[in-house]
């Protein structure tokens, strides 16, 4: 899972008025559930990345499994280099090795994905997220 490519040049079925010349995010990076800003434009790169994240819900259920998680495997991601870069996200507690990115205001997710053995690696899932 963490063997995929990454590439800032914007490929497949990314719609290609999010993402700039230099690969960055052209608009502001949003909640879709509550419209909270979660990045600014120019603030992160287009990335392709192969990452499961759990089915979007309340932070109180996301680190409780019963075993078997339901989710998607998603590709398209924005990547963050540093955690202050982002206006506003939360982080789950650990699950492994991962910590999953959550609205900070409404509290939805995952939105994102971080390993904690890459201190400089924060995704972002275009699916997740509205653009604006």
């Amino acid at each position: 899972m963490d063997d995929s490519k990454q590439t800032s040049s914007p490929e497949g079925s990314v719609d290609p008025s999010l993402v700039s010349e230099d690969g960055k995010n052209v608009k502001a990076v949003l909640c879709q559930r509550c419209g909270s800003k979660v990045l600014c434009p120019g603030m992160a790169l287009f990335a392709e990345k192969e990452l499961f994240l759990p089915s979007m819900r309340k932070k109180t259920s996301i680190g409780q499994s019963d075993g078997t998680l339901d989710g998607d495997t998603l590709a398209s991601h924005w990547l963050v280099d540093d955690m202050y870069t982002f206006e506003n996200v939360g982080f789950t507690k650990d699950v492994g090795n991962v910590k999953y990115l959550i609205c900070a205001d409404c509290e939805i997710g995952p939105i994102g994905w971080h390993c904690l053995d890459d201190k400089k690696s924060f995704y972002v899932a275009l699916d997740r997220v509205n653009h604006e």
